[in-house]
């Protein structure tokens, strides 16, 4: 016989989980204490459940094995949903286990709203956003219900699951099963004919883009599409997702596309003639509301969600499969192949991207962020992530950063969570082993989950944090440009930040702050020096309340229509 909160603890051990974050409170003390006699994992506290949810998806990125987050019930559940949808919106895998009242105390049926303290139905409220969301009743069926729930996030497109334990159930004690885990399997799927032509296309097109966006990692196989791109030689396009998934110095990398993409870049899409869309699911913030002109070209789209195919954009050829098996079918239909590269499409690529460089979209007063994104990326080598936040610097993120074949790139896509990447940067260090991870974040982003300054501390985590404080929520701002006559009601007006450097300090993390350009290069180096390498840092970078976020499309117009030189035709409602 074994307590089912101990045989929780154990087969999360058995499943290679090393970390798990959380809150404590009331309803998950026996599982904290299981997790306590488990040598092998690392039980991680965070300072609001919100943090324990993005630190697990943090992880998970980085370790392709779900991320594990613990919250008791009531405000603890509820209190992670924000990190569920994101990890359910962005293809990450993940185990939420909330701790829930004594069964006995459960409403059921009852038309009351609540019987038990912090009873709470997070169930019914998580489904939307889970693969699986689950109430355990009997406690014999803990085993296959976590054998389930793992199984469930990893397979097809990952995502996270929900399960919520009474406390009774967590005490109980059970008969120790027997192993019936299960290996995924890809199964794979041949499309031949599709393929064949898709062959035939792209040696027919004069101008092929590859689209590749978080599918490429959420499946793993980033190493097979650098093996498509040498052998097709493809140029190609990232969504804000899809940043870390080819080199900044492939030879074959074009750039970030998108509503706030680099120019050149989108209207490198614009001129193409076959794209090929891999991992991506063309929403709005990839295509511009104008799809349209989208459609004007060949596109196959492969995905191994039927219904993202032929959504928005229309008339894509299906291949309706997961990448793993995508790339094994083209390998094999292939192989005796060859594929010209396309010397003058190369070129013309090149050539929109001295026309229209990324460092020359704004002219601000003072520091130009996507010079300072530049730079940063040259000096820190040694990071082996970046985590941005939401708003005008993940854009100006997404514009610059030079990231090499060993960096990953994670932010809140789908969701677009504001208080993202300071935890999501602590599962990703704990994930690479207490290695360097560089967060990028806003002065709004970093007072959402600001708190968790403690637990870089505490665990002595070598992150360094930049925060681009422009003491406004910028993106929004500028969208009261567009479209309320700069009238900044609760974005400038009535809006504040405090000096970060000295919280930093507070919280026992040294902190520097730089407002000119000249002041760049070396505060840098500070963050990076022999003594510095391994500690926590923060650099508070001072930008002009008026800096924009250029290119932008202009709403209503084709992708390669960006602000400020073309102006919105109607009003953004995304």
């Amino acid at each position: 016989m074994i307590k089912v909160s101990d045989y929780i603890a154990k087969f999360l051990a058995e499943k290679n989980i090393t970390t798990v974050f959380e809150l404590s409170g009331g309803m998950i003390t026996h599982l904290l204490d299981s997790l306590y006699f488990q040598e092998s994992i690392r039980v991680v506290t965070m300072h609001h459940e919100q943090g324990a949810s993005f630190a697990a998806e943090g992880y998970a990125r980085i370790s392709n094995l779900p991320g594990v987050a613990l919250a008791t019930s009531g405000p603890g559940a509820t209190n992670l949903l924000t990190g569920i949808g994101s990890c359910y919106f962005d293809s990450t895998p993940a185990i939420f286990i909330t701790g829930q009242v004594n069964r006995h105390e459960l409403k059921g049926d009852r038309g009351i709203r609540q019987l038990g303290f912090q009873e709470t139905d997070i169930v019914s409220m998580a489904e939307p956003i889970t693969k699986w969301a689950v109430q355990v009743l009997d406690a014999e069926q803990i085993p296959s219900i976590f054998e389930k729930a793992f199984q469930l996030s990893m397979e097809g497109r990952p995502g996270p699951v929900l399960i919520d334990i009474p406390m009774d159930i967590q005490r109980a004690m059970i008969n120790m099963p027997q192993d019936n885990s299960n290996n995924l399997e890809t199964v794979s799927q041949f499309y031949s004919d599709e393929i064949s032509k898709l062959i035939t296309d792209i040696k027919c097109s004069k101008k092929p883009l590859l689209l590749v966006g978080r599918g490429i990692r959420a499946g793993k196989c980033a190493s097979d599409l650098l093996e498509f791109i040498t052998k097709t030689k493809i140029p190609v396009i990232s969504t804000l997702l899809g940043l870390d998934v080819i080199p900044y110095d492939n030879n074959f990398r074009v750039g970030f596309i998108g509503s706030y993409g680099n120019r050149w870049a989108n209207l490198a899409f614009g001129e193409s003639d076959l794209v090929i869309v891999l991992g991506a699911r063309l929403d709005i913030r990839q295509t511009g509301a104008d799809v349209g002109f989208i459609e004007k070209r060949k596109i196959y789209h492969v995905d191994c969600v039927l219904e993202e195919i032929n959504n928005r954009v229309k008339g894509c050829v299906p291949i309706n499969t997961d990448l793993n098996s995508f790339f094994e079918s083209f390998r094999e239909i292939s192989q005796s192949e060859k594929f010209d590269e396309k010397l003058d499409w190369q070129f013309r690529i090149k050539e929109l991207k001295s026309t229209w460089p990324d460092v020359n979209e704004l002219s601000p007063q003072g520091i130009n962020p996507n010079k300072f994104i530049h730079s940063l990326s040259k000096k820190s080598q040694s990071s082996f992530a970046y985590t941005a936040d939401v708003g005008s610097h993940q854009m100006w993120a997404a514009q610059s950063l030079e990231l090499s074949s060993h960096q990953q790139f994670l932010t809140s896509g789908g969701m677009g969570a504001m208080g993202f990447s300071l935890p999501a940067a602590i599962g990703a260090s704990i994930a690479l082993d207490n290695a360097p991870v560089v967060v990028l974040v806003g002065d709004g982003s970093f007072q959402l989950n600001i708190q968790e300054l403690q637990t870089i501390k505490r665990n002595n985590l070598p992150i360094k944090i930049i925060v681009f404080n422009n003491n406004s929520l910028g993106m929004i701002r500028q969208f009261q440009d567009s479209y309320f006559d700069s009238r900044y009601q609760s974005t400038y007006w009535g809006y504040s930040a405090p000096d970060f450097e000295k919280i930093a300090v507070a919280y026992g993390i040294e902190a520097r702050s730089i407002k000119t350009e000249n002041e760049v290069d070396n505060q840098i180096d500070w963050l990076w020096s022999d003594e510095n390498k391994n500690k926590p840092q923060l650099l508070q970078v001072e930008i002009d309340p008026k800096t924009n976020t250029y290119p932008k499309i202009a709403f209503g117009r084709p992708i390669t229509e960006m602000e400020p030189f073309a102006t919105p035709i109607e009003m953004e409602g995304t």
